[in-house]
């Protein structure tokens, strides 16, 4: 049934037209509580180019300072555009004064990752349809979802952090930054033990119950307290 619903979810990928395009940009207000303390933005940022292979180019950042913690964040991904697995992963952190840059090619169709940054590492298995913490926020717009379900894929890119899970917990009303009502889906979603999605972070993800799949709100929970980020501005294109 796993193997199923993977190669039904690859066939709408390729069939279907994803719910978004090159430009599309959400910016978020980061609280704490109810304090502003920062902004994060979701983004297509291009079509580039992997190794002779066509790739979605999607980043996810966040800076936030709060109490005696302070963050700046991006998470980036290169997804094939034709089967939307990950190509090229690269995680830049810094967190107070401490800064650390991770990066990994990945080859899903050799079966293995390879981490070239900070230092270059041996080979590493990866599954045949790899996924990354950023492209992980896009591929979830494109899956069908039912309140009350739960779903695991064996697709992170580093397979002692499998399986990914999401659980549909309940539908939800939310305003969008024009001041319309929307039902949205809210997901608790789990990546590994730590990050953004990680088992610690307890996070829940709001997206729009639509086509649009639009990500409306994110809450995760950090050393310090619990952060949302909430939509506040929303920039898309036209297919």
């Amino acid at each position: 049934m796993q193997l199923l619903a993977v190669l039904l979810h690859a066939w709408q990928i390729s069939t279907v037209p994803p719910p978004f395009q090159v430009g599309e940009r959400f910016e978020y207000a980061a609280k704490f509580g109810v304090l502003r303390v920062g902004s994060g933005a979701i983004e297509v940022a291009s079509i580039d180019t992997v190794r002779g292979e066509a790739a979605y180019h999607f980043r996810f950042s966040l800076e936030a300072k709060a109490i005696v913690y302070r963050i700046n964040s991006t998470l980036e991904s290169w997804t094939s555009t034709e089967d939307f697995h990950s190509l090229r992963f690269r995680r830049d952190n810094l967190e107070n004064s401490r800064r650390y840059v991770r990066a990994w090619e990945i080859f899903p169709d050799s079966g293995y990752h390879r981490q070239v940054q900070p230092e270059p590492m041996p080979a590493a298995p990866t599954p045949a349809n790899p996924l990354d913490d950023a492209s992980f926020l896009f591929f979830v717009r494109t899956t069908p979802l039912e309140v009350g379900k739960t779903y695991n894929f064996e697709r992170y890119f580093r397979p002692e952090r499998n399986p990914i899970v999401i659980k549909v917990v309940k539908r939800e009303s939310m305003k969008l930054p024009d001041g319309s009502a929307v039902d949205c889906l809210v997901l608790n979603p789990v990546i590994g033990e730590g990050g953004l999605f990680g088992a610690r972070a307890q996070a829940r993800l709001w997206i729009t119950d639509d086509a649009r799949r639009i990500p409306v709100q994110i809450k995760s929970r950090y050393s310090f307290g619990e952060v949302t980020l909430k939509l506040e501005r929303i920039t898309r294109t036209t297919p």
